[in-house]
């Protein structure tokens, strides 16, 4: 009876008979079930629009985190279906690394990494942006993995840190990173345990990448209608353009190379060194600038300790300038300044996460100047004290013979162990003829032939 009155009223207001209850049921059963698969379904790019590529070549700095930023706003303010890291990177800063990691996250613009060119690697923390890509490919002849994290010892060698604290962190990120893009977590795994190192065929081949392409136009037609982030890639035949960061941001970049900014704090140091040693030259302000830019590229990250070293070092040299302490001084500063020098290099983990290689290489190239600088010193100190410790000139010179290179009449130059001497004689000497040296006013020789000897 209440379905027939309900069904009365609804044809009382509406005019039309009522629907069947399993119809109603029916109808609202499937909305319901649009409304739950409506966020599923993926969002299609009306209008195709260019990938905008970013070059992340050389070691992953602080710079490199302001790039890829500075990518992104650009490609989600100006139309761009993708971004597309070009990687050629030994590694670099973890804490950067990480940075880059959740930009890809964050961001709603399709993250596409790609080792390129043909023949370039990203090694320890370009892996870990590869795989933790929505997109993940490489040109032929490419290498990725050595992600064990190395350290250098004390010879100089690079060892790998088994440290499993260390070790499981890693691991722990890379594979949580393949799993959620569905690449193979056990070779992410020998990334880092086993620095297992893979060609683009055979990353391709083990689920670490999907594609392999030439080229980033070649590679934009393959990856076309993948669905990335709920957007299908519309990316046939569309322009790839290559990201141009602004100036500061170049700069910056070029900085921030842990080679040229530990080169950077070694010439402003020893800038200072020579400017507060002679003033006036203008070495000074050289030095500060110098500093200054090495503190910059280094992102004010620098060992206290290290900067305590040098600022000792530069003391105590400067300190041997003024001093008569036969070299003593100077020694004690040159070995501070090495030693500042080492704890400079940026090459321990968790700071730099580059291959052994590399930390040698970068080591090799902050620490040379400073081995130089001794070499010169030492040098200096042995010329000092070889002064200090020779006899009188005046007493060592008399009776020494000497060749006219004038006619002295009374006076010319003479020729006196390889240096040019001024020189007056008592009698005329002809240009040629010896002479010996019977004693010394100021800079001023006294001659007289060696004939009126005999």
């Amino acid at each position: 009876m209440e379905n027939i009155r309900s069904c009365s009223e609804f044809v009382r207001r509406t005019g039309r008979p009522s629907p069947p209850r399993t119809q109603r049921v029916s109808t609202c059963c499937l909305i319901s079930l649009l409304l739950l698969l409506l966020p599923a379904l993926p969002i299609v790019s009306a209008v195709p629009g260019p990938v905008l590529a970013v070059e992340l070549q050389g070691p992953i700095t602080p710079a490199s985190d302001d790039i890829v930023a500075a990518a992104l706003q650009e490609a989600e303010a100006g139309g761009f279906q993708a971004v597309m890291l070009l990687l050629d990177t030994p590694g670099g800063g973890l804490t950067e690394t990480y940075e880059i990691l959740g930009q890809i996250e964050e961001t709603r613009m399709p993250v596409i990494a790609y080792v390129y060119p043909a023949g370039a690697a990203a090694w320890s923390a370009g892996t870990l942006i590869l795989i933790s890509s929505d997109v993940a490919a490489m040109a032929p002849h490419c290498i990725i993995g050595s992600a064990q994290p190395v350290r250098l010892s004390g010879l100089g060698e690079a060892e790998p840190i088994n440290d499993s604290k260390t070790t499981n962190a890693i691991v722990a990120l890379i594979e949580v990173k393949a799993r959620a893009h569905g690449r193979n977590t056990t070779a992410a795994k020998e990334f880092v345990v086993s620095n297992l190192n893979l060609n683009a065929d055979e990353a391709r081949n083990y689920g670490v990448i999907e594609y392999i392409a030439p080229s980033p136009e070649i590679l934009a037609n393959q990856i076309n209608g993948s669905q990335v982030k709920n957007t299908t890639l519309l990316t046939a035949a569309v322009a790839v353009q290559h990201f141009s960061p602004p100036i500061n941001l170049q700069l910056l970049r070029l900085l921030s190379d842990p080679t040229l900014a530990g080169l950077l704090m070694l010439v402003g140091l020893y800038a200072l060194i020579f400017g507060l040693s002679s003033p006036g030259i203008g070495s000074e302000a050289l030095g500060v600038a110098a500093l200054a830019l090495g503190l910059i590229g280094m992102g004010y990250s620098v060992n206290a300790g290290a900067i305590f070293l040098l600022l000792l070092g530069l003391g105590l040299i400067l300190a041997e300038l003024h001093s008569h302490s036969f070299g003593l001084l100077a020694i004690a500063g040159l070995i501070c300044v090495i030693v500042g020098s080492i704890l400079l290099i940026p090459t321990s983990f968790p700071q730099w996460y580059v291959p052994g290689s590399y930390q040698r290489s970068m080591a090799l190239a902050i620490i040379l100047p400073s081995l130089i600088l001794g070499v010169f010193l030492g040098f200096a100190i042995y010329k000092v004290a070889r002064a200090r410790f020779a006899p009188p000139m005046l007493g060592h010179i008399i009776g020494e013979a000497a060749v006219a290179i004038d006619r002295l009449d009374p006076q010319g130059y003479v020729l006196f162990q390889g240096e040019y001497w001024v020189a007056e004689a008592e009698d005329a000497v002809e240009k040629g003829e010896m002479v010996v040296i019977t004693g010394k006013e100021g800079a001023k020789l006294l001659v007289k032939p060696q004939r009126s000897l005999k």
